[in-house]
């Protein structure tokens, strides 16, 4: 292939081709983190102990994790799994493949954007990878970036600089996605495809990219201001005794990431949900229960994200009415999401349900958020949090809430798609065996982290066995650790399907799925959207076409309209939808 080739499909407009770029980018990541996540368990597991096959890396240590490694391990899992993993397999893979089919355009609004965003997060990752090769190491301040940690006073060197860029990249990315995606469902949808009958996953990822084109600015200020303190000597988050003429207020950035970093919560798993709502009535055979209700619901998730983020900081001293007024908010936004469960048990009972490999992920993507968010209600409320703060506890229930449940949401779309997107079709046996196990493996390494933390064990701690009061610990996390390493070798099931299917795989049947959304069917141009995307086992569509589900741009036979499901109206949820 000639140069001028490669840079055309490098830099290549269509939205699925970008897709393609960035599910292959985020794989890359995942496995990255992934691996670093085993060495944390394994220094949990064994401390100070030479990790095996190690000694290469680490010749000066035989192979064991010294403190100051272990620091740049977890900085480096947690910022590799949250900004370069999971957010860009969600919405840069899935969200660029799904959205502007789904709703019926070639397109997205500004096709020239998605490129962009794609190489933004590469440089972005670059800079990850370089930062692990320079002189002090990477980052070790924390996924958060706190300072004065991140300030050069704590974390000298440029591996810290390095990935501060690389977060601002990541950022960079996510706006114009963001900003993307927001146009495109104004502006592109197809004719007919009013707002209430856009897919649920839609919704989702319209719901996220709002929170990213609020959000990330937030994010990307704090970012840049922490470069400055780091390259260009200014004060705006040093204190105390390294500052000079005054200096600025570390706890200020804590403010800015986390009215960031609590929305990233909802930005991660608004389109998890999305695709819940949707496969759970593909699958069942039954249009969604109370989808306006449902769609309503992810809006109110979606407009209280930002008002919630305080609850992470009850601990910085803030003032009293202040916290009760956040913990307040924070246990109201749980009501929402108890609407969404009941209208996915509703969809379920007494539905014909086919336990397909994107239905089981969906069903584990269920009952593992429901877990995390269940452990998050202590974290919601000041008396409860305050003892829990800074321990394990935190640690599992953000794993359940942002890890698990957003991964097995990726995995959920993958096996849905992986047969649009490629024209192949994974293997159903090994699919399932994958989300299976990896379901039950999450809850048993992040159940371990919730113990753990229960009993007391601080978070970030290199040895938590030097405190006696922690040494009895040490079983529970070696068996904590043992299931993430099995969690590890699950996923090379995946690996093996998804090689075996690229290379070796049956051709795909078109519909594979017996859906009628418009990512799944040939309309045309011109086709006009005729019903919403749950139209399934209707008795007119039976009747006439005997099959019991019906494109959304299809036409009945005779030309008799399909009549929608009877949704009771619900005051003050119409405006949203």
């Amino acid at each position: 292939m000639k140069a001028g080739a490669v840079l055309k499909s490098l830099w290549t407009t269509d939205p699925q081709r970008v897709a393609r770029q960035y599910l292959w980018g985020g794989f890359l990541f995942l496995l990255i983190g992934g691996l670093l996540a085993m060495l944390i368990r394994f220094q949990w597991a064994w401390p100070g102990q030479p990790v095996p096959g190690l000694a290469w890396v680490l010749p000066e240590s035989k192979g064991a994790l010294t403190p100051p490694t272990y620091t740049a391990v977890f900085t480096m899992h947690g910022l590799l799994m949250i900004f370069f993993a999971v957010t860009p397999l969600l919405f840069g893979a899935l969200g660029h493949f799904v959205l502007p089919l789904a709703i019926g355009s070639k397109q997205m609004a500004f096709p020239r954007l998605s490129p962009f965003g794609f190489w933004a997060y590469a440089v972005g990752g670059a800079l990850m990878l370089v930062s692990f090769g320079v002189r002090l190491g990477p980052a070790s301040a924390g996924w958060t970036s706190y300072p004065p940690l991140a300030t050069p006073a704590f974390t000298p060197g440029l591996g810290q600089t390095l990935v501060t860029v690389a977060v601002l990249c990541v950022g960079v990315s996510a706006f114009l996605y963001g900003l993307n995606f927001v146009v495109t469902v104004v502006r592109c949808r197809a004719p007919g495809m009013t707002w209430d009958r856009m897919p649920l996953v839609v919704w989702g990822l319209f719901y996220g990219a709002v929170l990213n084109v609020l959000f990330v600015p937030v994010l990307a200020a704090a970012t840049v201001l922490l470069l400055l303190d780091r390259v260009a000597g200014t004060q705006f988050f040093i204190a105390g005794a390294a500052a000079v003429g005054g200096g600025g207020d570390p706890v200020v950035y804590q403010h800015l990431f986390w009215l960031f970093g609590h929305p990233e919560v909802y930005i991660l798993i608004l389109p998890a949900w999305g695709m819940v709502g949707d496969f759970v009535a593909f699958f069942s055979r039954k249009p969604a229960h109370g989808y306006r209700l449902t769609a309503g619901a992810m809006g109110v998730v979606t407009a209280l994200s930002g008002a919630v983020y305080a609850h992470h900081l009850f601990t910085s001293g803030m003032a009293p009415v202040l916290g009760r007024t956040f913990m307040v908010l924070t246990l109201l936004i749980s009501l929402p999401a108890q609407v969404m469960f009941l209208n996915w048990l509703m969809t379920l009972w007494r539905g014909s349900v086919r336990l397909t490999s994107p239905m089981l992920a969906a069903l584990a993507t269920m009952v593992v958020f429901g877990l995390g968010g269940i452990t998050g209600l202590a974290l919601g409320a000041v008396a409860t949090d305050v003892p829990l703060h800074g321990t394990m506890w935190v640690v599992g229930h953000f794993h359940l809430t942002m890890g698990a449940a957003s991964f097995l949401a990726v995995f959920a779309g993958l096996y849905f798609w992986f047969p649009r997107m490629y024209g192949r079709a994974l293997d159903e046996r090994m699919a399932k065996v994958h989300v299976l196990l990896s379901a039950v493996l999450f809850i048993a390494v992040f159940g371990g982290q919730l113990v753990a933390g229960y009993a007391g064990q601080l978070r970030r701690l290199y040895d938590p066995y030097q405190y006696t009061f922690l040494a009895h610990l040490l079983t529970l996390n070696r068996w904590t650790s043992w299931a993430a390493f099995a969690l590890g070798a699950v996923q090379l099931v995946f690996v093996v399907n998804l090689v075996r299917t690229l290379k070796w795989g049956r051709a795909a049947e078109p519909n594979p799925w017996r859906v009628g959304t418009l990512e799944w069917m040939d309309s045309g141009p011109g086709a006009v959207v005729l019903r919403g995307p749950h139209a399934l086992s209707q008795p007119e569509v039976q009747e006439q076409l005997g099959r019991d589900w019906i494109g959304q741009a299809e036409p009945l036979p005779s030309g008799v309209p399909v009549a929608e499901p009877v949704v009771p109206p619900v005051p003050g949820v119409e405006g949203a939808v």
